[in-house]
């Protein structure tokens, strides 16, 4: 255990779809399958519960990431403010499951659900493999910000909309703008909009700066579309039949 918090880490490095992460990502699908059972129980109680207790779970490993990057004397203003979309994601999920709040579930059910499984299934673990401090961490943080946007479908009964698309869509962009912003401020390099990240990622197929942006815009639009298609399907299929009842 003394390589758990390290910095400079010696132990085996993380595998992507090895062992150890193929059982995380079971890990985060059994919670997730588990969902339509968690609905079927009315208990107001519970829910509150679990609904505080993810919120607690997020907000706690994102502060403890916070703290190794201070501790092991690698936490600055160019890298560690929360304005990467999966750290913004974070403590919006835990405001939306404290607040239920849907104006907040309309953006984190396309961009939870869509960037943050990308981020489970791709992590940018580095070095750290299992059972490193940053192997957990990454996988709890992504994993929740999914289960989040899940259990607030499946259990509590939202739903996005045609309109919500837009408006996450309208969101994101004025987002990054702002984003673009601070990063000609300080110098930083938040949502890799300002050049590619310093090591290898998908990103590196996607072209050069700054069509990989576009590139970026594309497969949102795409994703989110792909995410609607359920709720399209449904909405069209109880159409003849409330036409029927009229």
């Amino acid at each position: 255990m003394d390589q758990f918090f390290v910095k400079d880490y010696t132990g085996a490095p993380f595998q992507l779809f090895g062992l150890p992460h193929l059982a995380a990502l079971g890990v985060v699908l059994l919670i997730n399958l588990y969902m339509p059972a968690f609905r079927r129980n009315p208990s107001h109680q519970l829910r509150k519960a679990f609904r505080f207790g993810l919120a607690a779970v997020l907000l706690l490993n994102e502060f403890a990431w916070h703290y190794w990057h201070w501790s092991t004397g690698q936490w600055t203003v160019q890298t560690m403010l929360p304005l990467h979309l999966c750290s913004v994601m974070v403590f919006l999920s835990a405001i939306m499951l404290v607040t239920k709040s849907y104006r907040l579930y309309e953006f984190l059910y396309f961009l939870g659900i869509g960037a943050a499984t990308q981020a489970l299934l791709t992590p940018d673990a580095g070095i750290y493999g299992f059972p490193h401090f940053r192997f957990f961490q990454s996988i709890i943080s992504h994993g929740s910000i999914v289960t989040s946007a899940v259990y607030m479908t499946v259990v509590e009964g939202y739903r996005p909309y045609w309109v919500s698309v837009r408006r996450v869509f309208v969101g994101v962009n004025i987002y990054m703008a702002a984003v673009g912003l601070v990063n000609i401020l300080i110098g930083s390099n938040y949502l890799f909009i300002a050049h590619k990240p310093d090591t290898p990622s998908l990103i590196d197929v996607l072209g050069p700066w700054p069509w990989y942006i576009v590139s970026f815009e594309v497969i949102g639009i795409c994703l989110s579309f792909l995410l609607y298609l359920p709720f399209f399907w449904r909405d069209r299929a109880m159409r003849p039949a409330a036409q029927s009842h009229t």
